[in-house]
């Protein structure tokens, strides 16, 4: 396997074991950094141009210099050239702050910029879900950035993991849903689907903006507890694509998928067969 490693000035194809990032990278020291995974279909990035403009919007989030769009785009076709897969593989773009004091405060070095590829199982065909009883800060400087610093995800997750879940689920400051730690959440009340909106906290996740392209759903405040009424729930992020979800806490939702799940997975499919950047 080889990895792209270098700046925000360039680099180059490394083999893992010869990859270096200093020990005192503010990405590695405080979690100033911000990244992005990709899904691909037939050796390509899937949605790479959206992803790119949401690691430029990450980055001036924390006050990183804008990527060069060209530079990741040609590192990303470097190393998937470089690690042909037979089947379904994910790619991770992490850009960092660079190496700077042990503090805070940044230095004067160029962002470090690393580009990996990794085989991606598919998806299970259900997930079950847990919801946790801590909160995201829809207020806070680093809301709706996908940046590195994800001890709280971490932390969250394994507690869902210890209930038989594969996936938190949380609420804001607010008291109404937020998203998961890896993706967002849909639900189905009264034949309508709804996702909170981006002002609730969550990532401006890709496939859910591309839900919200091609299907019926709309984004509106919603309660926590409406997860416990829902007639259907489902969850998006680049790798899952749409994932029914049939148990929320101990209740069941039989059924799963619903028909407004399953007309979402069928519009979804539909589409993104035809586009490899929508």
């Amino acid at each position: 396997m080889k990895i792209w490693l270098g700046d925000s000035t360039g680099g180059g194809l490394v083999h893992p074991e010869d990859a270096t990032v200093s020990v005192v990278d503010h990405g590695f020291t405080v979690g100033d950094g911000v990244f992005e995974t990709m899904k691909t279909v037939d050796g390509q990035a899937f949605a790479l141009t959206r992803h790119l403009d949401r690691l430029t919007r990450s980055a001036r989030g924390l006050g990183l210099p804008d990527p060069d769009h060209d530079l990741v785009r040609d590192a990303c076709e470097q190393v998937l050239a470089a690690n042909p897969t037979d089947g379904g593989a994910r790619v991770r773009v992490t850009y960092t702050g660079g190496a700077a004091p042990l503090g805070s405060d940044r230095g004067g070095a160029p962002a470090t910029l690393v580009v990996a590829v990794g085989p991606s199982r598919p998806p299970a065909d259900r997930a079950a879900i847990a919801t946790v009883p801590w909160t995201r800060n829809e207020n806070a400087p680093t809301a709706g950035l996908k940046t590195t610093s994800y001890a709280d995800n971490v932390v969250m997750l394994a507690h869902a993991t210890r209930r038989g879940a594969s996936e938190a689920v949380f609420a804001n400051t607010a008291g109404n849903l937020c998203e998961g730690t890896g993706s967002n959440v849909f639900v189905g009340i009264g034949g309508k689907l709804l996702t909170p909106p981006l002002a609730a906290g969550c990532l401006g996740g890709i496939t859910r903006a591309l839900v919200l392209e091609w299907t019926d759903a709309e984004e509106a405040d919603l309660p926590f507890a409406v997860l416990a009424d829902a007639d259907e729930v489902f969850i998006t992020s680049s790798l899952r694509d749409i994932q029914p979800v049939d148990r929320v806490d101990d209740r069941e939702l039989p059924g799963t998928p619903g028909p407004l799940t399953r007309a979402a997975m069928a519009a979804f499919a539909a589409r993104a067969a035809d586009d490899i950047d929508p």
